[in-house]
């Protein structure tokens, strides 16, 4: 308002003394930061771009092109202003988080007796309730009730998730219609939330190539600007060549210098990378991605392959039940309810994955005296019969051995481990199981070439043969079994010969040196995983593999947005700065198109925080 009075006073030929007045409280209030910080950089012996700025507005003021000045320092502000808001917006998706958990909980004594508690009072071990629709106060595990969880605050899941007693909520989740009783597994300062929260904030301190790129330019082009002003200055006169600008030699010559001064000024490079790099990273946090670095935000939109793991990664990391077969005229149904029968207090992972399928049947069945044979299998009786549960080299001396042993073997060379079922001295049937490939995993591997990725590999230690039947149902690429956490390393040191950038997703503990040497090492189950949250450069939250194409994507976005802010920080610099240099452009020009340039970058960083991950497949 004072820039544009004192600019209308001027432009109507008013009182000298009000339009210098006005100008003057323009310059004070739209210079008042940078006077402070050229001072704080001069008396640090650096060189700046507001030393830069401050120089060229005073250096306008002293040739009596107040207006100029005031314009310059007020877009120049305006640029701050923008910046701030760009980071402001970012840094608010962020900390919208750390405001995600409600700051009391309900605490139930073991007398029943229920109190409101701080939240930071609780401890591990502590019960408390959780109301229908309420947020969770705490990282715990359901005791009682069930409900369904809205986890998309933490792990960006889109649909809410059944939770019964034994599952695992976290802090700022929503609870559905049912009334649950939670038992603090975690201290306040020690829940996924808040540690999301912390390395979000990390995240922000660790600068991206392009960033340090445009630091290490900043440092000997500022020096630069101000070497070619002042040679402009007192070469331009002495050379005897007449400047393009009225005022005579020696001042049209400080006006061109003035001019290029300003036009030179690297803002719009100093602001655009560091404020699409932060919005980069707010909005993957948004959509359940960590990525713990702008280092990392700009390393994912260069993979051009991605190694896995298989199991938890590409498979659920659990057996489950694929084919009965029935040996002779054994009944198939029959086998599976005595084999549960037997195996109902088992741990063992095989036999809690026949206990679930068989879950549900209609029929069951109960048995006695159940044993276990070490390195074999179950025994236990049924109306005086003895039921065997095991491999086939428990049952291979009883009739039907030698079926079950060819039937084994078939179903082992597909990768399918094997539960045999005897019943009287006979063997009945052959229970096949393998760990299944994630139900989103073939979707989420066919995103992934629509979203550019080259080449997928899996990684494995499990038996080459499995690995084999894994890859060949999801249409990996290419599979490597059998390896120890070393030979993936390797494998990883090979990918990277033959495709360059080579992203590697694992769980974050058995996979860490591979995860370490690839060039963006990604978490799957960060939100259970401590390990994965600290080893990894990028943790997908919700466990999910459809969020890898949705990071990439928006990885390749903000790598697009950077490119285009440079392209226009540089662009308007190297047009710019040399038609002031000669002349051609006035002051007023360079001001309007150097700030402008800084306000243009700004609002195309906050166009990342808008990012849709349905276009991450057209990127």
């Amino acid at each position: 308002m004072f820039l544009l009075g004192g600019s209308i006073v001027h432009w109507t030929h008013g009182p000298v003394w009000l339009r210098l007045a006005l100008l003057a409280v323009s310059y004070l209030l739209c210079g008042q930061s940078t006077f402070f910080e050229t001072v704080k950089t001069l008396r640090e012996f650096r060189f700046d771009i507001d030393v830069l700025m401050f120089a060229a507005a005073f250096g306008a003021a002293a040739l009596g092109h107040f207006e100029e000045g005031a314009l310059l320092l007020f877009l120049f502000a305006l640029g701050g202003a923008g910046e701030n808001l760009a980071m402001g917006k970012a840094r608010q998706a962020i900390g919208a988080l750390a405001k995600l958990a409600p700051e009391t909980a309900t605490l139930r004594a073991a007398d029943g007796t229920e109190r409101e508690v701080r939240v930071e009072s609780l401890g591990v071990g502590d019960r408390i309730v959780v109301r229908p629709f309420d947020r969770m106060p705490a990282d715990g595990v359901v005791a009682e009730g069930a409900s369904a969880v809205d986890q998309s605050p933490i792990t960006g899941e889109s649909t809410p998730i059944e939770k019964i007693a034994g599952a695992v909520v976290y802090a700022g989740t929503i609870n559905g219609e049912g009334l649950l009783l939670v038992e603090v597994s975690r201290a306040a300062s020690e829940s996924t939330l808040a540690k999301i929260v912390r390395m979000v904030a990390e995240a922000q301190a660790q600068r991206s190539p392009t960033e340090e790129f445009t630091q290490r330019v900043e440092r000997w082009y500022v020096p630069l600007v101000l070497v070619l002003t002042a040679a402009l200055i007192v070469v331009g006169p002495l050379s005897g060549i007449m400047p393009r600008q009225e005022g005579g030699k020696w001042a049209g010559w400080f006006y061109q210098a003035m001019a290029f001064l300003t036009a030179a000024s690297p803002c719009a490079l100093a602001i655009g990378t560091p404020a699409a790099v932060l919005s980069g990273i707010a909005r993957a946090a948004r959509l359940g991605v960590l990525v713990k670095g702008g280092a990392h935000l700009e390393s994912l939109g260069r993979v051009r392959a991605i190694a896995f793991d298989k199991t938890g990664t590409l498979t659920q990391g659990r057996p489950a039940v694929t084919d009965v077969v029935a040996i002779d005229a054994g009944d198939a149904d029959e086998a599976l309810l005595l084999a549960a029968a037997v195996e109902r207090g088992s741990s063992h992972p095989l036999a809690e994955a026949i206990v679930a399928h068989a879950n549900g049947r209609d029929a069951t069945m109960s048995v006695e005296q159940i044993e276990q044979v070490s390195g074999m299998g179950m025994r236990a009786m049924r109306a005086g019969q003895r039921v065997l549960v095991g491999n086939w080299k428990m049952m291979r001396t009883l009739a039907g051995g030698e079926k079950l042993e060819r039937i084994s073997g078939e179903l082992a060379s597909a990768g399918k481990s094997v539960v045999a079922v005897a019943l009287d001295e006979k063997c009945i049937a052959a229970i096949a199981l393998a760990d299944q490939p994630r139900p989103n995993a073939v979707g989420a591997l066919a995103a992934l070439k629509r979203a550019g990725i080259e080449h997928t590999i899996m990684l494995s230690g499990d038996d080459p043969r499995v690995v084999e039947t894994v890859a060949r149902s999801l249409g990996v690429d290419e599979h490597f079994g059998g390896l120890l956490p070393r030979e993936k390393l390797e494998r990883i040191g090979e990918l990277q010969k033959r495709y360059g950038d080579v992203a590697m997703v694992g769980d974050g503990v058995n996979d860490a040196p591979a995860l370490a040497s690839a060039s963006v090492g990604i978490a799957m189950g960060g939100a259970g995983t401590d390990v994965a949250l600290e080893t990894a450069d990028v943790a997908l939250m919700a466990d999910d593999l459809e969020k890898l194409p949705q990071a990439i994507g928006l990885s390749r976005f903000s790598r697009r947005i950077i490119r285009q802010n440079l392209t226009i920080a540089l662009g308007v610099i190297a047009v710019l700065a040399p038609l002031a240099a000669m002349g051609f452009a006035w002051l007023g020009v360079a001001v309007l198109f150097h700030e402008g340039s800084t306000v243009v970058v700004v609002l195309n960083s906050m166009r990342i925080l808008a990012w849709r991950p349905e276009r991450a497949d057209r990127i």
